[in-house]
């Protein structure tokens, strides 16, 4: 057991967590409402995907289910972080069950018995909790830490305990509109683990989530040519013959476009066809976001599409480039043509063309299929989320569970010359 003193400063730590920081808040509904100088103060040099033009146009075009939030954090010299929040109403519609339609296995299978034990008694509070309103500190609509931008002049440690107080002034504001039970801060990597821990004392805990897939690109690349040139000959003839050849013996044509208003309704019924076989769903992209965000993101971003030969388009993928890193940012395509042609890989390849050409020096390819994009050669970039209950009992058994959701482990591979497996 351990000694009093170590129990009384873990006490005091804890009670010192739950007292108010003494920093300045402003809490909004639309970036709008934020003082424009501030926020950039703090946004500038960050992710792209904190900046007013991206945000604004978030709320131009709303995706279903999500509604803003935002928070300046300010000390007696100025703002010291930005912070971008979503409330996600999660229906259960868009949470495929664990109905038996695929045979379960291992982790898989433990969890279903938990999850349906747990339905049988106290856990039944919880599921109907997760199936309501939850508070994102983040983004539900990309890969990475998008939820906290810090000043550098600051430590991340003490800004991680203010931005807590925020969640909490936050949920609280919002109980007029209804009760949320979780809060839940997205995509915390490597890199914000360590401050993001001092979040223990108020009772968050970190799940493990299925990894992002990064692609480092070489700087001796230039094109997708050079890329193909650096694969071990049996993954570049894979290539070739499982992915490029078929598509060009087919009569498909990969081409750059825009998403124009004559071709807006077929990207929306195409990402429509991939989004609707997803297993976890929160939101829906309204059918004027592409258009949207192609005119905010400008030279920053790129639209493949592989075009049939009577010139219908049967899939696409967009590329964004934030910063140094590029992102395989959205996807769609005709699932009964994908049955007989390989769309979603050719797809992959033509955003690793575009990630090179774009200059950019690592790709990021999202947490979904992570067997092809190892074979990439994508590597997996460890995620968590943060989560508590304002429960207290209720917050033990939920991050039990939480904490036994199956993810998948991305496979060892290396497709390049010198190190193929």
């Amino acid at each position: 057991m351990p000694p009093i003193s170590k129990l009384k400063e873990k006490l005091n730590a804890r009670q010192q967590l739950r007292r108010p920081t003494g920093l300045r808040f402003a809490m909004a509904d639309t970036i709008g409402q934020l003082n424009p100088q501030q926020w950039d103060a703090v946004a500038e040099g960050q992710s792209w995907f904190f900046s007013r033009d991206y945000l604004q146009m978030l709320e131009s075009a709303p995706p279903s289910c999500l509604t803003p939030r935002y928070g300046l954090i300010s000390d007696g010299h100025g703002p010291v972080a930005a912070v971008v929040m979503q409330w996600v109403v999660l229906e259960p519609e868009r949470m495929r069950p664990m109905n038996g339609e695929q045979p379960v296995k291992g982790k898989r299978a433990r969890f279903k018995k938990l999850l349906n034990k747990a339905a049988a008694d106290s856990g039944a509070a919880i599921i109907g909790k997760l199936s309501e309103r939850v508070l994102v500190c983040g983004n539900l609509l990309s890969y990475g830490m998008h939820a906290v931008a810090i000043s550098a002049e600051v430590s991340p440690d003490a800004v991680w305990p203010a931005v807590a107080e925020l969640l909490y002034r936050v949920r609280r504001a919002d109980k007029l509109v209804g009760e949320a039970g979780f809060v839940m801060i997205k995509d915390v990597t490597e890199r914000e683990t360590q401050a993001v821990g001092v979040l223990k004392g108020l009772s968050y805990r970190s799940v493990e989530t299925e990894p992002n897939m990064v692609l480092d690109l070489l700087p001796g690349w230039k094109n997708h040519d050079g890329y193909l040139a650096s694969l071990a000959s049996k993954y570049r003839s894979s290539v070739r013959k499982q992915i490029l050849e078929p598509l060009s013996a087919a009569g498909l044509t990969l081409r750059t476009f825009e998403p124009a208003a004559s071709l807006a309704p077929r990207m929306h019924g195409l990402y429509l066809q991939v989004h609707e076989n997803a297993g976890f769903r929160p939101f829906t992209l309204h059918a004027d976001y592409f258009a949207a965000f192609s005119r905010a993101a400008g030279g920053k971003v790129r639209h493949k599409g592989l075009f049939g030969q009577d010139g219908k388009l049967l899939g696409f993928i967009v590329t964004l480039l934030d910063g140094e890193t590029a992102v395989a940012y959205h996807i769609g395509f005709d699932r009964e043509a994908s049955a007989s042609h390989p769309l979603y890989l050719g797809l992959l390849h033509a955003s690793i063309g575009d990630a090179i050409e774009m200059g950019a020096k690592s790709l990021s390819l999202g947490r979904t299929a992570l067997e092809p994009k190892a074979r990439l050669g994508a590597k997996p970039q460890r995620m968590e989320v943060w989560m508590r209950h304002r429960q207290p009992v209720l917050n033990q058994l939920a991050l039990r569970l939480l904490g036994l959701v199956p993810h998948e482990d991305a496979p060892a591979r290396n497709p390049f010359k010198g190190g193929e497996t």
